[in-house]
Formats: C-alpha cells, structure tokens, sequence
C-alpha cells in the first residue's frame, strides 16, 4: 500500500454507527463487543485513525444507523433478526443517550453525516454513495461496528459501486472471535481491496 493510493481529495473516512450504545460504557449493546473491543484496543485505534485522517485533510464521513422510533418495523412484512431485536431493547433511541455520538466521536464542522440505514448497509436507501461521487471520491477507508454486519455490508456494497475499499481490521469489533475471522480472514478478501491495521493505515496517509 503506497501513500498515494490516498490521496486527500478522492479518499474518504467511513466512521460506521459511533453511537453511545456501541462504544461506551453503559451503552446497550457495549457488554457484548467489549471484549473484543479492548482485545483490539478498538477506542484508542478509532481516536488514532480519526485523528490522523483529520490530520491528512481526508473527508470524514459519519455513516449512522437508524435511530429507533417506536413505529419502526410495525408494519414491515420481513424484518430481519437484528431489526427485531432493535424493536425490543432499542438500540441507538432517538433522543437517549445510547442513541448520540460518543463523546469522542462528535462529528466536527466539515464532516459529513449520511442519512441514517435502515438495514446493514450505509448505502442502501440513503444519500452516501451520492454524497462520495459529488466529492470525487475513490477511495474509502471503513471502520467501526459491527465487522460483520454493518461494516462488513456497507464494504461490499462500495465494492460493487466501484470504489476502492480499505478496511481497518483492528478498528472494528463484533460479539464473538468466529464472528471477527469470518468478516476479516474470510468474508473480507473477497471485497476489500486493502485489509490492514491502524498501523498500517497510519504509515500510508498522506503526511
């Protein structure tokens, strides 16, 4: 992986669902992906990547699940397994804490927020991919959770609309360590044209 492979104007940061209920303590769904998620040193690698994407001039892009709502899902025929059990414990509620922004995570002036996905893909039914293209961009970099639901969907749609896919390995987590092999040793080589570690990543941004 070459440093111009990212160039500032046509690369772009996909944060993936930086909610409360993901990332911090006390969050909803926290218990489930801290092991892994402190086996990875996910937090401190998130910070690094944010902080130094920023740093590079690189557009960061907030990728956000749907908030739930209490009409959500009432009347859908086929739901999926994940969308019933937001409709029974409420991940990421509107207006509640589990469903803001980390703290550390606030999306800051010139980012970006893409409407909100219903389902696992940040493209599917909503502006992201239109957003990248009036911004030229080619490249994107994922990172954030879950790696084999969100992530992992949101990366193979990218793939299949044409843009270069970087995904960071240790900045992502999921609830188990099948869970992790399958999305990165497995599924991930079929989609990602670059698989790599916040290091990695670090050393090929553009300084």
């Amino acid at each position: 992986m070459k440093t111009q492979d990212y160039q500032r104007d046509q690369t772009a940061l996909l944060f993936i669902d930086p909610y409360n209920d993901f990332l911090s303590e006390g969050g909803k769904i926290w218990p489930r992906v801290k092991e892994i998620a402190q086996a990875n040193n996910l937090l401190n690698n998130l910070r690094a990547i944010v902080k130094s994407v920023r740093d590079a001039g690189i557009q960061v892009f907030i990728v956000p699940h749907k908030r739930w709502e209490p009409t959500d899902y009432l009347h859908w025929k086929y739901p999926n397994p994940t969308q019933v059990a937001i409709m029974d414990r409420h991940s990421f509620a509107k207006g509640t804490w589990g469903g803001e922004w980390h703290p550390d995570f606030i999306p800051q002036k010139g980012d970006i927020i893409a409407s909100e996905h219903w389902g696992q893909s940040g493209f599917a039914n909503t502006d992201l991919d239109m957003l990248l293209k009036q911004r030229g961009i080619s490249h994107v970099i994922a990172i954030g959770l879950l790696a084999n639901t969100c992530v992992e969907s949101t990366c193979r749609f990218a793939m299949e609309l044409g843009y270069h896919v970087t995904l960071v390995k240790d900045a992502t987590a999921a609830f188990t360590q099948e869970m992790m092999h399958a999305a990165h040793e497995l599924n991930g080589p079929t989609y990602a044209h670059a698989l790599l570690t916040t290091h990695e990543l670090l050393e090929a941004l553009p300084k």
